[in-house]
């Protein structure tokens, strides 16, 4: 049997998951024509960033970009969504503890790991588990436990779809297109929830996002999010849209050369719902629930460890000086605070390669390629870099950063929401849940960038 290779099934759930939350967040198609028409106006103006996203083959993928996030409620959901993943040839990488925010989660990002996937489709969803256990009030929990005990958040026809891409190691064209709308539905909104409006009360109070994952048919797809090339455009450009943003940009401040990733949204809607002791149709619901919002985000270079051990010092530097949580009232001085600190990051491609801050692919040149055969066998790279034999390209950072993730989720979960929990981080319970260890991202860098060392030494007779 001939099967769909798992980045083109990947490639077209992206699609139609986009169209589905198009449809659902109107507001999301608004911010989807924002940042497509900003990313032309970039592209227009600095030619050079057009040649470089070019010559990487980022720009096929920039209109394509986007990542998700969903929030799941028993280890049995999170083990059913990797396996789900697993046939859109997506992997677990990285774990993240969101807890020293106030959110009773720990996560991971599932996406694909090798270059030339990414290169199909950068299509990842950032996946979070509820941390029953940080619900303080037993009688709540044990609550909780079994409402989430009763649901199936997958359909019958999804489940049979990733037993079978398991047993025969693939799906055919027509299996694939079916896992495609199948798959679709454990993301889709409910209106009507599972719990009456007293026991809705009760798990909001305890923390919103308890309410969220627990209160209904199945997870729903909070947010899908479209990459920009300048964010701070966007953001300014974001009122005059009908959008209202969050007050800061989370992630590093501007640069000339950007770093992981920046990231904005605009705030959670509400919207209507019908609880299991309010009996309205669908039209009439005298409920309500806010959950989904729209989010956009800017990626920059992917670190190293000694590179994101000084982002976390720079960052944490800002916030201490700040003394409080970023906010709308103290966002002109938490920026200031921010390009202060972040003076001390190298802020040239030259300069991130050579400290080794940053991750790089190395691509020979027509000249290096003509020199094949000439050169000494002992060459170093940075002679070929020297002579443009080389060039060096930055990769991507395709990953995610626990503090903005859970900037970006305690801005839509409202001021009251809780600042911490005395929870420890519980990676191995997680992966426990999950059935497999999450992958380690910088690892996959590490092995990208060797792995254009290795091609050009292959190229280039060294």
């Amino acid at each position: 049997m001939s099967f769909v290779s798992p980045d083109l099934i990947r490639q077209r759930f992206s699609k139609a998951m986009s169209d589905m939350y198009r449809d659902e967040v109107p507001l999301y198609g608004a911010l989807m024509e924002l940042v497509e028409a900003t990313n032309a106006q970039v592209l227009s103006e600095q030619p050079e960033l057009a040649a470089h996203l070019r010559n990487t083959g980022e720009l096929e993928r920039l209109d394509l970009e986007r990542h998700g996030a969903i929030r799941v409620g028993t280890a049995a959901e999170l083990a059913t969504l990797g396996r789900l993943f697993a046939v859109m040839g997506m992997q677990p990488v990285g774990y993240y503890d969101l807890t020293p925010a106030g959110v009773p989660v720990h996560s991971t990002a599932f996406r694909a790991v090798h270059e030339s996937a990414l290169q199909v489709s950068p299509f990842r969803v950032f996946t979070s588990l509820l941390r029953l256990e940080l619900i303080e009030n037993a009688e709540l929990r044990a609550f909780a436990e079994s409402v989430l005990a009763k649901r199936q958040i997958f359909t019958p026809g999804a489940l049979e779809l990733i037993d079978l891409a398991e047993r025969q190691g693939g799906l055919s064209e027509t299996q694939a297109e079916d896992f495609v709308l199948q798959a679709l539905e454990t993301f889709r909104w409910h209106h009507s929830a599972t719990v009456t409006a007293e026991q809705y009360r009760q798990l909001s109070g305890q923390h919103r996002l308890i309410a969220d994952v627990v209160a209904f048919k199945g997870p729903h797809i909070n947010h899908l999010t479209p990459r920009t090339l300048d964010i701070d455009i966007v953001q300014a450009r974001m009122p005059v849209h009908g959008i209202t943003p969050k007050a800061v940009i989370e992630g590093p401040p501007r640069r000339q050369c950007p770093i992981l990733l920046r990231q904005t949204s605009f705030k959670a809607l509400d919207e209507p719902v019908a609880f299991t002791d309010q009996p309205q149709t669908r039209t009439q619901p005298q409920g309500s629930h806010s959950a989904r919002f729209g989010e956009i985000e800017q990626r920059g270079a992917a670190l190293t460890p000694k590179g994101r051990a000084l982002y976390d010092q720079l960052l944490n530097a800002a916030r201490d000086a700040l003394g409080e949580f970023p906010n709308e009232a103290n966002a002109g001085r938490y920026n200031v605070l921010m390009a202060e600190h972040f003076g001390a990051f190298p802020d040239n491609h030259d300069e991130l390669r050579q400290q080794a801050l940053a991750y790089f692919r190395y691509v020979p040149t027509p000249k290096g390629l003509a020199a094949k055969g000439t050169l000494e066998a002992a060459t170093t790279l940075e002679h070929l870099l020297e002579q443009q034999y080389l060039r060096a390209e930055p990769l991507v950072y395709e990953d995610f950063l626990p503090v903005s993730a859970a900037g970006i989720f305690q801005s839509n979960l409202g001021d009251a929401a809780q600042s911490h929990y005395a929870g420890q981080s519980n990676r191995q319970a997680f992966e426990a849940a999950l059935g497999r260890g999450t992958i380690d991202e910088l690892g996959l860098y590490a092995q990208t960038q060797q792995r254009s060392i290795d091609e050009c030494r292959a190229a280039l007779g060294v």
